[in-house]
């Protein structure tokens, strides 16, 4: 008789990696499997909704101040959004992560994720996706609709989430995942790149995300610097711009309003999702790179 054992294959195989991860600590393995394994209550207690965040979120402190970062070159110490952030990434950047067909490795792109830390990219078996249940809408009293948007890419994350929550994930080939963005450009929700460092310090999922559920817009919105922008900055053609105010209604970052029937960008708050442009009939909204907000993450370019 074949002897059971609490340790899934999928949790061996993420212990494996994590061991040939320079500086991968024990406290990042164990926060990054407590992070995969109960993202429901990780993520319902990050932004105040589950009934024990009350309870916990002194211990959390706790072990926060317990457990502090190791300064980094400069001196500066690490902060909770350097260990934990998404890249804005349009659309069509979004696409060429969930199709890409090969096996990839690239670090220390501070240029492309200006963080201290968690900003590699190493796609293995980049054709295992998994969608799951987003939490953060999970964690909402009256979430945004579908729940099933958040794009898990690669091995060892995909199988890990799909063993650990198999009522609440499945897999999709690259094609079903495009379909997901999408539909998710369409509802206007922005894609986010999300990087941790728990999670092996790369990246590993892409989520489709509205200001009104997703608990790292929220946090970036008050203060603490958790999105890195797409590179680009949203730009108006005056020329073309009638005034309907549709683009103001869909920004997710409220870098929109009119004046004198014109839309009119703030720039600062401007994270180049391209979701304006992609709302506007006339055309008169377009992306525009800015050097001084980083380089755009696009596979392609980056890999040729």
């Amino acid at each position: 008789m074949k002897r059971k054992t609490w340790l899934k294959p999928s949790t061996v195989a993420l212990a494996r990696e994590a061991r040939r991860t320079p500086g991968y600590s024990l406290l990042d393995w164990l926060h990054g499997y407590v992070y995969g394994r109960w993202p429901y209550l990780y993520i319902g207690i990050g932004v105040g909704e589950h009934p024990l965040a009350r309870l916990l979120g002194p211990l959390v402190g706790w072990l926060v101040r317990l457990f502090p970062s190791k300064p980094t070159q400069d001196g500066q110490g690490i902060t909770f959004a350097d260990t934990y952030h998404g890249k804005v990434v349009p659309l069509e950047a979004a696409k060429q992560l969930v199709t890409v067909k090969e096996e990839i490795h690239l670090t220390n792109l501070e240029q492309v994720i200006p963080y201290a830390r968690a900003r590699d990219i190493v796609l293995q078996d980049p054709d295992h996706i998994v969608v799951l249940d987003c939490p953060c809408r999970a964690s909402r009293p009256d979430p945004c609709q579908p729940l099933d948007v958040c794009l898990v890419i690669g091995e060892p994350f995909a199988s890990f989430i799909a063993e650990h929550h198999p009522h609440r994930s499945r897999w999709i080939t690259p094609g079903e995942a495009v379909d997901i963005l999408r539909a998710e450009d369409e509802r206007g929700h922005v894609h986010h790149a999300f990087f941790k460092d728990a999670m092996l310090g790369r990246f590993y999922a892409i989520c489709n995300c509205c200001a009104c559920c997703c608990g790292a817009m929220q946090a970036h919105q008050r203060g603490t610097p958790m999105l890195a922008s797409s590179g680009y900055v949203s730009s108006v053609d005056i020329e073309q711009c009638v005034g309907c105010g549709t683009c103001v209604d869909f920004c997710q970052f409220d870098a929109l309003s009119m004046k004198d029937g014109i839309a009119i960008v703030d720039a600062v708050a401007c994270m180049g999702c391209g979701v304006c442009t992609s709302k506007c009939t006339r055309g008169a909204l377009s992306l525009t790179h800015d050097p001084a907000r980083g380089d755009p993450l696009e596979i392609q370019d980056m890999i040729q």
